[in-house]
């Protein structure tokens, strides 16, 4: 009888702030998996092309940017001033993909317990193992894609006439990846907690994520946006992600060391006050969704 209560989970409604319920969800892995299984799988059942869209879509995407914005609207591609050459290409792409992810976890998050409602009513598990396991299935996507744009980027390193060049910047791409994660995870599920009262928030958020994108440097370089504005327009968490991912891959660029800083000092505390919120509002959410 003793040893039966190692086995044994207590399921109790008071909760302290800061009961993240951390330890319980690492326990859970195995479940995080499978749901990451699942929601790969379903991304692309039934397609003919399947995992393919993961390449195709960005790569649309990328040859838009580069019609639209850089052969017809002619926006610079610089980050900061300086003769150099950068294809438009792989410009466009390595903001593209890193948006992709960001605004697609964000989304897909926000929709945690309206998604999951059937079985959060009906099985006990740890509510974070949702958005979680969302994070990760996306960044199956997102592996995909970087594998891509890595293959075009050799391809003009090796080439020449541009200039890439490798540098030890690249140890900061995992640090891009990592606050990515973060970063989209925590605001989807800030909006996933107030959802649950107020629906308005969800038919805001494809709109929100569209001004947000032309906020941040994705069609166009950093030497668009007047001196002045600078440290104003750096507020915005995914733009030191994106310059810094640029950075890291092409050996020069935009990089500043205390807005970086400040962005992953932003993307914290944004995931933790969304795991706040969150952990309150699990408890209550089978009553107001």
């Amino acid at each position: 009888m003793n040893n039966a209560k190692n086995f044994m989970t207590y399921i109790d409604s008071k909760h302290r702030l800061f009961d993240l319920h951390l330890k319980e969800t690492f326990r859970y892995r195995d479940l995080i998996f499978l749901f990451v299984k699942r929601d790969f799988t379903a991304l692309y059942k039934q397609t003919v092309l399947g995992p393919a869209w993961a390449i195709i879509q960005p790569l649309l995407t990328t040859v838009v940017f580069t019609i639209v914005f850089g052969n017809l609207a002619k926006l610079t591609t610089a980050d900061v001033a300086g003769d150099y050459v950068i294809p438009g290409f792989l410009f466009y792409m390595a903001g593209n993909i890193c948006w992709s992810y960001f605004s697609t976890t964000l989304q897909t998050t926000s929709n945690t317990f309206l998604a999951n409602r059937a079985t959060m009513g009906k099985v006990y598990y740890p509510r974070l193992v949702a958005p979680i396991s969302t994070a990760l299935s996306n960044l199956i996507s997102f592996s995909i894609q970087l594998v891509m744009f890595l293959c075009f980027w050799l391809f003009y390193l090796v080439r020449g006439g541009t200039s890439i060049q490798v540098s030890p910047a690249l140890f900061l791409l995992p640090l891009c990846i990592l606050q990515l994660i973060v970063l989209s995870t925590g605001f989807g599920i800030i909006i996933s907690s107030i959802t649950t009262k107020y629906r308005d928030l969800a038919m805001l958020v494809g709109f929100g994520l569209q001004l947000w994108q032309y906020g941040s440097p994705i069609a166009y370089g950093m030497q668009l946006i007047p001196e002045k504005w600078v440290g104003l327009y750096m507020l915005n968490p995914v733009t030191p992600v994106i310059t810094t991912f640029r950075y890291a891959l092409f050996g020069f660029g935009y990089f500043n060391l205390p807005y970086y800083l400040l962005s992953w000092a932003i993307s914290l505390l944004v995931f933790f006050v969304g795991l706040i919120l969150f952990s309150r509002i699990e408890r209550t959410f089978m009553d107001t969704i």
